[in-house]
């Protein structure tokens, strides 16, 4: 089934979109479920249980207090920076939660129960909640998976809740195969095929604004991120760089010269990445982690070619739609979770999004754009994800730039070729999906592996 471009890109807040913004809308729907059962006036008690990764690195992901801003009726979508911030402050003081708005319970961060060695069978990202009664028995409980992007799903459920379901089969595809002949059936590009699906459910021109919202949306998240300097938040200390970068850059290259687009592109992705860390507004796309692929590809696309400088809202439409085509297909047949398939699901299938982006922007055949996801992900395949102290910085954020640059290159090469070639795009997904499977549980958003152990300073926030 395909998913919608406003699934795969959604407004929410740092650090993670599967430790930090999926718990909060499982808390916040299950606030929504008490008092949907008429039981939220009689809760005396909440308990909440943590499973697999979001136990193990929970902590320096902020998933904690995400959950209570979540069970108070909080949704990352619509939350404030600053408001998240005193809320937090504010709950930590009080110990106290106000469930659904209005019921108030004891209920703090420590009292949230982690099990970083049980993995329950359905996801790695599990959390159960359950609503106590004053005579101590359960008024209601339910188990969630946040199966990464902020996708959430129930124990039982076939698949994630979603804001847009098509109900014209015309253009809905399920592997890249599908997508390349609806594209020659309507000799069209990639861009227009994901715009007929979107424009079943709402207006083109609806679609468009949406998606301008989310391009705006990614470019403040940038301008923030260059002008706030300081450390990031937690133990390891990491000192923000963008900002400097930032006035290094305007001095060295006032008229942005192309010899300079790379600096550019890497200054975007850590910007934007290094604002997600400290839990600033964020577009996830498709995750947190990956935040920064995407704008700082898209920022290439709007000041280094000519369809970009000629009409910047149009390039930006067709780019996100071409990004979210082939997000959809990594979505539905393998995964965008670091905590299941490791950092090739996040970064990768980021930098294969932005690959076909840049290519259908440059003038590439829908072969040619779908030769360009192909790269970008053949080559990063096996990716792991090793947070070092479980903290979204070392090694996400210089990895986002770095794979910014590996979306640019391989749209490039794709252009070199007539969009023939060996490996398909379905096959490197499947060999992702299978790869994920295959790896070993300490590389897949856990901190107990490779760079989270490799160096000295690995200490996960307790």
């Amino acid at each position: 089934m395909t998913v919608s471009v406003f699934d795969l890109f959604s407004v929410g807040i740092g650090p993670s979109s599967s430790h930090t913004v999926g718990p909060m809308r499982a808390a916040a729907r299950f606030s929504d479920d008490l008092d949907a059962l008429g039981v939220l006036d009689a809760v005396t008690a909440i308990e909440i249980d943590l499973y697999g990764s979001l136990a193990a690195t929970g902590a320096g992901h902020g998933t904690m207090p995400a959950i209570l801003l979540g069970l108070e009726g909080f949704r990352p979508e619509t939350i404030e920076s600053d408001v998240k911030d005193r809320r937090i402050e504010q709950l930590r003081a009080d110990g106290r939660v106000r469930v659904g708005g209005r019921v108030d319970v004891a209920l703090t961060e420590g009292d949230i129960r982690l099990h970083p060695e049980t993995v329950l069978p359905t996801h790695s990202n599990g959390m159960r909640l359950s609503a106590i009664g004053s005579d101590a028995l359960p008024l209601h409980s339910e188990t969630y998976f946040s199966v990464g992007g902020g996708f959430v799903v129930t124990e039982g459920a076939d698949e994630p809740e979603r804001n847009h379901r098509s109900e014209d089969a015309d253009f809905t595809f399920s592997s890249a195969a599908e997508l390349l002949a609806l594209a020659d059936k309507f000799d069209c590009p990639i861009s227009s095929v994901m715009l007929a699906f979107e424009s079943t459910n709402r207006s083109e021109s609806d679609v468009r604004a949406r998606l301008l919202h989310i391009r705006d949306v990614m470019f403040e998240c940038m301008d923030r991120g260059i002008i706030r300097d300081g450390f990031l938040p937690g133990t390891l200390k990491v000192r923000r760089r963008a900002g400097d970068w930032y006035q290094r850059l305007l001095a060295e290259d006032p008229n942005r010269d192309p010899v300079y687009a790379e600096d550019w592109v890497n200054l975007v992705a850590l910007a934007v990445n290094e604002e997600n860390a400290s839990g600033g507004r964020i577009v996830t796309a498709p995750t947190n982690g990956a935040a920064g692929i995407i704008p700082a590809v898209l920022y290439y696309a709007l000041h280094y070619t000519p369809q970009g400088t000629a009409d910047p809202d149009d390039t930006s439409v067709r780019f996100l739609l071409t990004a979210g085509a082939i997000g959809s297909l990594y979505k539905e047949r393998a995964s965008i979770s670091g905590a299941e398939v490791g950092c090739q699901g996040e970064v990768g299938s980021a930098a294969s999004m932005a690959a076909a982006g840049l290519a259908e922007i440059l003038g590439g055949t829908s072969a040619q754009v779908e030769n360009a996801a192909e790269i970008a992900m053949e080559h990063s395949l096996g990716l792991t994800c090793d947070p070092i102290g479980g903290l979204v910085q070392i090694p996400c954020i210089e990895r986002n730039a770095i794979s910014a640059g590996k979306a640019i290159n391989a749209a490039r090469m794709a252009l070199r070729g007539d969009g023939t070639h060996r490996v398909s795009l379905d096959q490197v997904i499947e060999t992702m999906r299978s790869t994920g499977r295959d790896m070993s549980a300490k590389y897949k958003e856990t901190s107990t592996g490779g760079l989270a152990t490799a160096v000295p300073v690995n200490i996960v926030e307790c």
